[in-house]
């Protein structure tokens, strides 16, 4: 299995409270996780409404969590028959799910 890098698509668990998030990985050290991302439990909703090119009422907000919340990291990948949600993402759109999620400007601020 190979490490976890920036940039990857990854589904973040965490404790106290407990939540799970999905997203593109900023950051990830001691500290803590930088995550570009939603909710796991909106990012069906997200997927149906970027493939429909509805209004944007779900946006990916920039998250950090500290390195004590966090309880596990995985790389968003298919299982089993089920396709990994940026595979859906790249099926339904023709573009590369990073691209929807933003990436930070030299200045901080996210660019889509």
């Amino acid at each position: 299995m190979s490490a976890l890098d920036v940039g990857d698509i990854v589904i973040v668990h965490c404790r106290e409270p407990k939540e799970k998030l999905w997203g593109l990985l900023q950051r990830l050290d001691g500290v803590g996780v930088a995550l570009r991302g939603l909710d796991l439990g909106a990012v069906e909703d997200w997927l149906r409404q970027e493939a429909a090119g509805a209004e944007r009422l779900l946006t990916p907000s920039t998250f950090f969590l500290p390195m004590h919340r966090v309880q596990r990291i995985d790389l968003d990948e298919p299982v089993g028959l089920a396709p990994a949600f940026a595979e859906r993402y790249r099926e339904a759109n023709g573009v590369d799910v990073s691209e929807a999620l933003g990436t930070r400007t030299a200045s901080g601020r996210v660019s889509s």
